[in-house]
């Protein structure tokens, strides 16, 4: 979301890891919260067009164990929660601006503030 926003940071890291040909997981639900109108969110697209980037469906298993983490962790974000789930399922980082809600479901993950 902060890419889509425009975040400078946010902005670099994503052209600097594509350019190192890093391999991006995007839950389906983040891309249903930052793709509004796709008339106007252009970079958005091109980002989630590339072969770099895989967005991770949110099935009935996936969706019940964000959920799942959810309780746990007593709090409501169902998509965070599936970031999460994500990060770990496939060993990687997150990148957001929502550390401290990031942080809570889970205080392992490496965490990129942008």
């Amino acid at each position: 979301m902060a890419f889509e926003r425009s975040n400078g940071r946010a902005v670099v890291l994503v052209a600097r890891a594509l350019e190192l040909r890093a391999d991006f997981r995007i839950p389906a639900g983040v891309v249903g919260q930052v793709g509004r109108d796709g008339r106007n969110q252009v970079r958005l697209a091109r980002l989630l067009a590339s072969p770099a980037v895989h967005v991770e469906q949110l099935d009935d298993e996936s969706a019940r164990a964000a959920g799942q983490l959810c309780g746990v962790r007593r709090t409501a974000d169902v998509i965070d929660a599936s970031v999460v789930l994500c990060a770990k399922r496939h060993g990687y980082g997150v990148v957001t601006s929502d550390v401290s809600d990031i942080r809570h479901l889970d205080p392992s993950l490496r965490i990129v503030a942008v």
